[in-house]
């Protein structure tokens, strides 16, 4: 039993054959996928809910992405505050700061961030974070707004360094690893991993996006494909492929609040 915690179902790449994706993950072993509900922003913030409400070993966030701060509005928190009440929407997310691109001013980025820390700290949920060339303004947002809430943070296609991995454990937080732990350049990202207890570990795909090897060439990633992120978390380890499965299962129920009966394990 493994889990994907962040991938991104009711893509566009997927349109053409999405039952099949899903049924190659189940067939690799994948017993549940978090499908994470930003799509291209406000108003649409249900697509996650849709592909939950379609497959029973699917569930959802939602949240708006920092690309999309710009549209942000009263309505669109309102309709996050209600979409949070759906049974299968275990976080609020991906959510942050992507300085990267800045397809949203800087300033209203932070603004959105923070009201959507105070909506997922009233419905009582974690949040999944995005950050990109952000680090240090996502930090401190973080430990003002959100170190206090009790509840949990996960760093979503966590690349970051040793120091920063130092930095997120001190704090606290979970992390997920994806296709980037097996990239031949990521050496300071598997540096990095081995400062994060294997208790603190997700694995993701983030799929469409950041195939892993040994699959770099095919165009489009898919849940069933992160096997290989864990055999790769295996080996840094030093562990069996079976123990980080297992671990990496238990995290996933353990940070979300979901009995792991409801997977069978």
């Amino acid at each position: 039993m493994i889990i994907d915690s962040h991938c991104h179902l009711d893509d566009r790449a997927f349109d053409e054959d999405r039952d099949a994706v899903v049924a190659r993950a189940r067939e690799a072993g994948v017993g549940a996928m978090l499908s994470i509900g930003t799509g291209d922003g406000p108003p649409g913030l249900d697509v996650a809910i849709k592909m939950a409400d379609r497959y029973d070993a699917v569930y959802a966030t939602v949240g708006i992405h920092p690309h999309d701060a710009a549209k942000a509005d009263e309505p669109a928190f309102e309709n996050l505050q209600g979409l949070l009440k759906h049974p299968k929407v275990l976080a609020l997310g991906e959510i942050g700061l992507d300085f990267h691109y800045d397809n949203s001013p800087r300033e209203r980025q932070r603004e959105v961030f923070v009201r959507q820390m105070e909506i997922a700290r009233e419905a009582g949920k974690p949040i999944v974070i995005h950050t990109r060339d952000a680090w240090d303004d996502t930090m401190a947002l973080l430990d003002e707004h959100w170190a206090a809430s009790g509840l949990g943070c996960l760093l979503h296609c966590f690349s970051g360094n040793e120091e920063q991995a130092k930095q997120a454990v001190e704090r606290g937080f979970h992390v997920a690893y994806g296709g980037v732990l097996t990239f031949f350049r990521a050496d300071d990202v598997r540096a990095g991993s081995a400062h994060v207890p294997l208790e603190r570990i997700l694995v993701e795909t983030d799929a469409p996006y950041l195939t892993p090897a040994p699959h770099r060439k095919v165009r489009r990633n898919e849940p069933c494909y992160v096997v290989h992120t864990i055999q790769r978390l295996a080996e840094l380890k030093g562990l069996s492929y079976d123990e980080v499965a297992e671990r990496t299962t238990r995290n996933f129920c353990d940070f979300f609040g979901l009995p792991t009966s409801a997977l069978g394990v």
